[in-house]
């Protein structure tokens, strides 16, 4: 049997509510003088605070933004930065971007990475993996790193404060993780890839019976339950599986969309989401799998109660034209994409008629 390395987990996860109060001595341990990263305007208030606290007990804080997604173009000066100021640890607040950047700046540094994410929309702030965009925000790379993050702070309070549409996204990019693992992972007889699939199908089943009460009383015994699903048990689920249960059609689609500036305002699990109906379409007419019909016709309901994407108008594509979305599918299905992980080949035609079919069908399933 080949030796396999996982990354499976931080070293350590912090929970719960007020979790950030308590993360404090833990990053003490860590870093003496950490840059603290960020993005959105938004939460730039709550940053600040957080580097105030920091500095008060002694951390000597630089925060530096991102002005784009986890790109080139801004770690690079970003790195120098870093190392100009002797920092000796990064602290990633945000999204799933700002996440995905503070990891990769620890992993080219070697330094300390704390992640704490400020909704449940992405698992970003778990796993050693990082996405890397343009700066109009067109997928571009991905990147495994060396280790995932050395302390996750999980804080309910902040989590909470998100908007409704991230918790969605983030039910959705996790439900992709049994309809992607299930395939990524063919007939393999490794029991903690088994057993990661197995886990998926669970986590599958608790979305699909909690998502809408989750929504529905924010901060609630089953919001709880979802928002911890989406941002820590998919990244665990990614780790103890690893490389073969990831990804396979649905981020392939999500990664094509993202070269449509049109669909640029849609959250990232928006489009996985829209992207596991594009995969189980392409499982019915390319694999002849009434399962995957079945599964569809399953998903479609609790997608429009979540205000999830149905159709490529609800993606912003409705004036879409077909060289754009020739475009799309073009670079979801080059060489090397995790869409032709799939069982049967798969050419660009194929998932363009794939996504109109996809969309056809669910509109007259939503009015009928």
């Amino acid at each position: 049997m080949v030796a396999f390395v996982h990354a499976i987990a931080p070293a350590q996860v912090l929970r719960g509510p007020g979790a950030w109060a308590q993360a404090v001595p833990m990053i003490q341990a860590l870093c003496t003088r950490p840059l603290v990263l960020g993005r959105s305007a938004a939460t730039l208030d709550l940053r600040q605070r957080l580097i105030d606290q920091l500095r008060q007990a002694g951390l000597d804080s630089q925060l530096e933004h991102l002005q784009h997604d986890c790109c080139d173009e801004d770690l690079d000066p970003i790195v120098e930065h870093t190392q100009a100021a002797g920092c000796d640890g990064v602290i990633a607040i945000g999204g799933g971007k700002v996440l995905d950047a503070g990891k990769w700046l620890a992993d080219r540094l070697d330094l300390p990475c704390i992640t704490m994410p400020t909704s449940a929309a992405t698992c970003a702030g778990w796993t050693a993996l990082a996405n890397v965009y343009s700066p109009q925000g067109a997928f571009r790379y991905d990147v495994a790193l060396q280790r995932c993050p050395d302390l996750l702070v999980f804080d309910h309070d902040l989590v909470r404060q998100a908007p409704a549409r991230t918790l969605a996204s983030g039910i959705a990019d996790a439900m992709a993780k049994w309809y992607e693992a299930s395939i990524s992972s063919g007939a393999s007889s490794d029991g903690l890839i088994q057993q990661a699939v197995q886990m998926a199908r669970v986590l599958r089943d608790q979305l699909l019976l909690e998502a809408q009460q989750a929504l529905a009383e924010p901060g609630g015994e089953a919001w709880v339950r979802v928002a911890e699903a989406c941002g820590l048990t998919a990244g665990f689920i990614g780790g103890i599986g690893g490389a073969r249960c990831r990804t396979v059609a649905a981020h392939a689609v999500h990664n094509g969309l993202t070269q449509l500036s049109a669909c640029h305002d849609q959250l990232h699990g928006e489009k996985v989401g829209f992207g596991i109906l594009v995969q189980l379409r392409l499982e019915e007419v390319l694999g002849g799998s009434q399962l995957a019909a079945q599964a569809r016709r399953q998903l479609l309901p609790l997608f429009a109660a979540l205000g999830l994407p149905l159709s490529l108008a609800d993606l912003g594509l409705a004036k879409a034209s077909l060289a754009d979305l020739q475009q799309a599918c073009d670079f979801a299905c080059r060489p090397g994409s995790d869409l032709h992980h799939l069982p049967f080949a798969v050419g660009a035609s194929d998932l363009l008629a794939a996504l109109v079919s996809t969309t056809t069908g669910l509109v007259s399933e939503t009015t009928a």
